[in-house]
């Protein structure tokens, strides 16, 4: 089981369709067991094949942290056809990263989405033309004014590209909320990469923004240009499948999200 999953980066840090695209180009294996189930073994939950247990490409336990999590994992397994498709696997795909990665690498991947904090996507605006500055307006705002709400942090916003450095208050403030636990981080630094905004992943983490809209807000500009150009087939369907690496993080984050203090 372990080579079915060989070609993924243990941190994602590169395109996030990447190891989906390299699975399309390996040939697919024959679905190689009847069911897929979850066992308890302590505060964790191993997931199963015919009783027995998934191994990551590391040679890991598929385990997850909260029941309802590997359920979610059993099901993607139970789900494929005749053939054991990665591709069609985004949740296991995360799982495997946070497992073998990100899980000894908490401090490099909570760097790297305090990088993408520092020249966030929300911060650029275009320079032209105005009915797109303003789509951007609306979209990300909104978010904007959250974090200020939530963390009383409050960016600087500039029309084009050019680096504009933000209040290290503002950024100290919303780096506070960057989760320190690996499975949490490991999904907020997959929304990170899909969308190009560490305050949108934070915002769904924290239960402020429901994917479909973090995903919407963050594809301003592309759903834009496809209304000016007309649609690709090829670019629907690298952001399905991109839109599914967004809800396998969305699961995770759902599934072990920290109790509501009273």
């Amino acid at each position: 089981m372990r080579d079915l999953f060989e070609q993924i980066q243990p941190l994602g840090t590169a395109d996030p369709t990447g190891a989906a695209r390299r699975a399309m180009r390996t040939p697919l294996r024959r679905r190689f067991y009847e069911r897929a189930g979850v066992e308890s073994t302590g505060n964790t939950f191993r997931v199963t094949v015919d009783d027995r247990p998934i191994r990551t490409p590391a040679g890991n336990p598929l385990a997850a942290p909260a029941s309802a999590l590997a359920e979610a994992l059993a099901q993607e397994w139970a789900g494929q056809g005749q053939f054991v498709d990665p591709a069609k696997m985004p949740l296991t795909r995360l799982a495997n990263i946070i497992i073998d990665g990100v899980s000894r690498a908490v401090p490099e991947v909570a760097g790297e989405v305090e990088r993408y904090l520092a020249s966030d996507l929300l911060f650029y605006r275009a320079d032209s033309p105005q009915a797109l500055a303003e789509r951007q307006g609306a979209a990300w705002d909104p978010v904007l004014n959250w974090a200020d709400k939530s963390f009383g942090a409050r960016f600087v916003l500039r029309r084009g590209l050019t680096h504009v450095p933000q209040p290290p208050e503002a950024l100290a403030a919303v780096r506070a909320a960057i989760p320190g636990d690996p499975w949490r981080l490991g999904a907020v630094h997959s929304i990170v990469t899909l969308t190009g905004s560490a305050l949108i992943a934070i915002a769904v983490a924290e239960g402020a923004m429901p994917p479909a809209q973090a995903w919407s807000a963050a594809n301003v500009d592309e759903d834009w240009n496809m209304e000016k150009w007309g649609n690709d087939a090829l670019a629907l369907e690298r952001n399905a499948a991109r839109y599914a690496e967004m809800e396998a993080a969305a699961c995770v984050l759902r599934a072990v999200a920290p109790p509501r203090s009273s």
